[in-house]
């Protein structure tokens, strides 16, 4: 039974106290009608004996204490999911933002799943193409890793994440595949590109979008990734689909959680953030991977801004602990023009020798990988020592060198925004920078590879 309450003591900012409650939860939705018969929502935030903590979901103006009245629904925030989410926008609190119809609901899933259990978890091994040479060539995803992409105000993670979701396959997995793309705290302009982007190429009929803008409520930008998660499981799990989730902008969350946990007078950590960070990061981070015994997956791609571009914000660095390696953009490639600007050297993929290599790309991905990073880490020191020393300090080979660093950063890491490269395109032109250095410099292959691929 549904029971009411006009017991409400305060009102502050986005939270507000009722006493006398009665077998209320924590997580637990509520609904509290004002003097007009109007209906907002909100959520169970603490419980201390009779008293309940609950955080608006909506604005607080408006609520006058002594003439509303609240109700506690016996449940958490649901999400109604069937395959019908396949090409629909939704907001944060996941409704309809796309002027369709409501959801018919094959089943309802709480938001607030679980972490996969590390002992139903199955070793990520089969490689998802992004078409990006940056990351399929030298950062390689794997079905059921957590990825995600450190940007930097200002650079351009929103058309990269957009790229990655148009372009993203499993290979030999047919239409086996989906996207579901969670976007936290971004601009109605943001907003519009993302939509127009998936709607222009296709790529919406296999997308699942939630949208949650920066004038929107920040409970909202807590509960959207959560939301997304939920419906990621459902298709992966249920489904058996190779779901792809894109976050964007995690920074956007860790901000909000710490707008309410100065909001409940919590004790702040590091730069004010609550010292749960870490935990409310990994309670989202660990819902991807592969279940044993399940066909499906989901891989994970949270892409964050760092404050200030400064990777031990405590953001970017709980980040790096949870996660299976970045991909990290650089300010001076953009200024280059270098599109993507991904700055390989610093980047790592932790699993991406589990997902290449024969059967998988080809055979000689991982010596090529280990030796383009050799030769470009070595063309960058010599450019470094040619700016110090000037051009004619340098040896023949070292010229080269720099000239392989130039060409490697405008020809395998520039690509733009629309190049879809295959795997094997992306091993060809790597072949074809190597080909600028002489073969006794190529110590990371080995000779059958070069007898086979060596156009020198």
């Amino acid at each position: 039974m549904i029971r009411e309450y006009r017991t409400i003591e305060e009102v502050a900012g986005p939270l507000m106290l009722v006493k006398q409650v009665e077998g209320v939860k924590f997580g637990e939705l509520g609904e509290i009608e004002l003097a007009d018969g109007e209906i907002r929502r909100c959520r169970v935030l603490e419980i201390n004996g009779s008293s309940a903590l609950v955080q608006l979901f909506e604005s607080a103006m408006g609520i006058n204490v002594s003439d509303s009245k609240v109700r506690f629904l016996g449940r958490g925030l649901e999400i109604p999911l069937s395959m019908e989410i396949l090409g629909r926008v939704f907001d944060g609190m996941g409704r309809p933002a796309d002027g369709g119809p409501q959801v018919i609901p094959e089943t309802r899933m709480d938001i607030n799943g679980l972490p996969i259990n590390p002992a139903a978890r199955d070793y990520p091994s089969e490689f998802i193409q992004t078409g990006i040479s940056a990351i399929d060539g030298l950062n390689t995803l794997v079905r059921g890793q957590k990825l995600p992409i450190f940007s930097g105000s200002g650079l351009p993670h929103a058309q990269l994440a957009a790229q990655i979701a148009r372009q993203a396959k499993v290979l030999g997995g047919g239409s086996n595949f989906a996207v579901v793309f969670a976007a936290i705290g971004i601009t109605f302009e943001e907003s519009d590109y993302f939509v127009t982007e998936f709607r222009k190429t296709g790529a919406l009929s296999r997308t699942v979008l939630f949208m949650n803008l920066a004038n929107h409520p920040a409970i909202e930008r807590i509960s959207i990734p959560r939301m997304a998660l939920s419906a990621a499981e459902y298709l992966a799990f249920e489904k058996d689909l190779h779901v792809l989730v894109i976050l964007t902008d995690m920074t956007n969350y860790a901000e909000a959680l710490r707008e309410i946990a100065a909001a409940r007078k919590e004790v702040p950590g590091r730069r004010g953030y609550p010292g749960y960070l870490y935990t409310d990061l990994a309670s989202l981070y660990e819902r991807a991977g592969r279940k044993k015994g399940k066909a499906g997956s989901i891989t994970m791609i949270p892409i964050l801004t760092m404050p200030e571009d400064d990777k031990t914000h405590p953001i970017p660095d709980l980040t790096g602990y949870i996660t299976e390696g970045q991909i990290i953009l650089s300010r001076d490639l953009h200024r280059k023009g270098i599109m993507p600007p991904v700055d390989v050297l610093p980047s790592l993929s932790r699993l991406k020798d589990k997902g290449i290599g024969k059967g998988r790309t080809r055979q000689d991905h991982a010596d090529t990988m280990n030796q383009l990073f050799a030769a470009y880490a070595r063309g960058k020191e010599a450019k470094e020592l040619a700016v110090i020393l000037g051009e004619a300090a340098l040896s023949e080979v070292d010229r080269l060198y720099a000239r392989f660093a130039d060409a490697f950063e405008k020809r395998y890491v520039s690509q733009g925004y629309t190049a879809d490269r295959g795997i094997e395109e992306t091993l060809q032109i790597g072949w074809e920078l190597l080909a600028i250095l002489p073969r006794a410099e190529l110590k990371r292959i080995r000779d059958e590879f070069l007898d086979l691929y060596y156009p020198g």
